[in-house]
């Protein structure tokens, strides 16, 4: 994947995170749980989670051919309603999936969809039924709030990046401008 001028200067203060930056930081998150010192991830793209909801577990079936998602400790699914960049994060350890709005709002047709597609990769990949004993289904709770309407990407990245070394959400707004110098991380390939 290539980032472009234009897609950096998505990062500058104010502008909105465009589908390649969102992207590419997930996929380097994905590539940094390589390392045994953090959770294994699986990061879908962008595009994943309006096709779930458009046209159902069918469209994506594919997506998967070559990884067992039911082997990772963390799926990281970044979800866009229309101008507001979201979260939800599937956790095997701790069976949970839970979706994180830095708005703080309540998705549960998110929720359902993320519980549905598990259902069916399982019958679809494993050929055996999702063990749903014990699994929860939330919205994050506590989670950094925004307090404008910018940084949706940023909170959507940040909190992947933090839930996926199994860090406290512990950042704020404020943190927002000094966040958004991914771009350094992005040009040397390297998470900070």
């Amino acid at each position: 994947m290539t980032i472009s001028t234009e897609d950096m200067i998505s990062l500058k203060e104010d502008n909105w995170l465009n589908d390649q930056i969102m992207n590419f930081y997930f996929e380097m998150l994905t590539a940094r749980s390589k390392a045994k010192e953090y959770p294994s991830v699986y990061s879908f793209n962008t595009f994943f989670y309006p096709k779930l909801i458009k046209s159902g577990f069918a469209s994506l079936r594919r997506w998967t051919k070559k990884v067992d998602i039911f082997t990772k400790d963390l799926l990281l699914v970044p979800v866009h309603l229309g101008m507001h960049w979201c979260l939800a994060v599937v956790d095997f350890r701790n069976k949970s999936t839970v979706f994180y709005d830095s708005m703080g709002s309540h998705n549960q047709q998110c929720l359902d969809a993320m519980r549905d597609y598990l259902k069916e990769e399982s019958l679809d990949k494993r050929k055996e039924i999702f063990k749903e004993d014990g699994w929860t289904y939330s919205s994050g709770k506590d989670n950094p709030q925004q307090y404008n309407s910018a940084d949706c990407g940023v909170f959507c990245l940040k909190t992947a990046e933090f839930i996926s070394r199994d860090a406290p959400l512990l950042f704020t707004q404020h943190s927002m401008p000094y966040f958004r110098r991914m771009v350094w991380e992005i040009l040397h390939m390297t998470l900070l």
